[in-house]
């Protein structure tokens, strides 16, 4: 089963997604072959926006729902082809000879990996055969096959893919297929009664029905935007990618996760939200990625404290900490010290919601932004640029940081190595690198064994001596496998990290 495992089983709960897969992947040439532009810029969704009836009675049974929405949810049956792999200590081209190995240290052999399967959920979004699944289900996969609620069973292709949100689009070749309706996830409101359709075990299609427990969930699942939809509707392995409806059977998000001390569900599943769903599904039909907004500015939350000190009314608003160079923030007129209180008249109540609203703005849109400067009320106005696939940014504590959106070293954050971090790393003077500060679970750096604490010595054979190096070095997307040198624990060493073994 596919997992978070950041935290320890014994102690503190356990991220776990809801998906059934495999213990190994798929080779990366299968994987990019599944890759293609799609014939359209968007999906036309078909959208119920309207608020659900909050004052009638409770139905006496959610079978007229299902009957209607079940087929709209599919199976997703992934498989990879046999391979070649080795661990975490494998040694760079060239050097992987019974001759050269004495000087490299015992490493480990290379092994003959059989075929493997994954299962998984997805969720029809139009007729014409687009369908929506998590990252998760089909990262590394050289086939993914889909399965009808009436038996039909379809090849499906890789429209395109979005780490950060753990979406995923899928294309099949079919026509007049029953697709969901999608509510407006923004009308959804804690309290209200959902339904969790899924293939949980591969068993087969399966309903549970409970409650949304919260909203804007953050679960520290190493996902850049997470704003889950959080419900106690059980979830458990092969819903991923499944569809979370509320009681007239209309989308309100994506089954992704669960929270769990043991594995198993135990009340708080997560989904993503509809409304992000559809953002998500758009860019990567148009464009095979997501093209998102950017300002440039680093921002934090407003502490107590802090909204003392800068004499503020109260903590909602986004700190300024940074203002990037040459950025659309520059532009604007923002400095470090302001506060961030609305973007287009949309409140941003911290940090995480004004990347939020900035993401979901396309490149070239005009921003007016409402600041707090010196406790007056200001108002800027910025054009939206591109984000950056890999953005060279400074940490909470104001160090530089720099980490990459896609390819092998997606979800790997680089910092510089501070006097007192070298104490403590117990890191030679002689030895220059770029820190690994953050590793997100199941990535494809976790999987080759890298941790935070690891100093990063050289990238593809470059030398890395700071994040900044860090983020010259790296070309996001560019290449499957990246080789790295390592300082760490005293000693030496290469890495390969391979972008197909994420999430396998």
């Amino acid at each position: 089963m596919h997992s978070y495992p950041s935290l320890p089983f014994n102690r503190r709960p356990v991220l776990r997604t809801a998906c059934l897969l495999a213990l190994a992947g798929a080779a990366a040439a299968g994987a990019q072959s599944l890759l293609a532009a799609a014939p359209q810029d968007r999906v036309e969704l078909r959208r119920d926006e309207r608020p659900i009836n909050r004052t009638g009675g409770e139905a006496a049974s959610f079978s007229p729902v299902v009957k209607r929405v079940a087929p709209s949810v599919v199976k997703i049956t992934t498989a990879t082809k046999a391979r070649r792999t080795a661990t975490a200590t494998a040694l760079p081209p060239g050097f992987d000879h019974p001759l050269m190995r004495p000087f490299f240290g015992p490493g480990a052999p290379r092994l003959e990996q059989p075929p493997q399967a994954g299962l998984g959920s997805g969720v029809i979004l139009s007729s014409d055969g687009y369908i929506v699944t998590n990252n998760h289900v089909i990262q590394g996969a050289d086939e993914v096959s889909v399965q009808m609620d009436d038996g039909r069973d379809f090849k499906a292709r890789v429209v395109g893919r979005d780490p950060q949100t753990d979406i995923a689009v899928l294309k099949v070749e079919a026509s007049d297929l029953p697709a969901a309706t999608v509510a407006d996830s923004d009308r959804v409101e804690v309290g209200d009664r959902v339904l969790a359709i899924g293939n949980p075990f591969g068993i087969g299609e399966t309903v549970t029905t409970g409650i949304v427990s919260a909203l804007g969930r953050r679960a520290g699942l190493g996902l850049e935007y997470e704003d889950f939809v959080q419900t106690d509707a059980a979830i458990n392995p092969g819903n991923s990618g499944g569809a979370l409806v509320d009681i007239e059977g209309r989308l309100i998000g994506i089954n992704t996760a669960i929270l769990s001390r043991t594995g198993g569900f135990q009340g708080v599943g997560l989904a993503v939200p509809a409304n992000l769903v559809s953002q998500v599904v758009n860019g990567l039909v148009a464009h095979g990625k997501v093209v998102r907004g950017y300002l440039g500015v680093s921002a934090q939350d407003l502490t107590p404290a802090l909204a003392e000190t800068l004499k503020l009314d109260d903590r909602r608003g986004a700190l300024v900490a940074e203002v990037r160079p040459q950025s659309p923030a520059v532009k604007a007129g923002l400095r470090t010290g302001d506060v961030i209180v609305s973007v287009n008249g949309e409140p941003v109540e911290d940090a995480h919601r004004l990347t939020f609203r900035v993401g979901a703005i396309a490149p070239g849109t005009k921003l007016e932004l409402r600041i707090l400067r010196d406790g007056e009320q200001k108002t800027l106005r910025a054009t939206a640029a591109e984000r950056p696939a890999l953005l060279a940014a400074a940490g909470p504590d104001g160090a530089p940081e720099a980490s990459a959106d896609t390819g092998a070293l997606a979800g790997v954050t680089f910092g510089d190595l501070s006097p007192e971090q070298r104490r403590r790393l117990n890191v030679p003077a002689r030895v220059e690198g770029a820190l690994v500060t953050g590793v997100a679970p199941e990535s494809a750096a976790a999987k080759a064994g890298i941790r935070p604490g690891d100093l990063v010595l050289e990238i593809n054979r470059q030398p890395v001596r700071s994040a900044e190096d860090a983020a010259a070095v790296i070309v996001a997307g560019s290449d499957a496998r990246t080789l790295l040198r390592l300082y760490s624990r005293g000693n030496s060493r290469y890495v390969v990290v391979d972008e197909r073994e994420a999430a396998q």
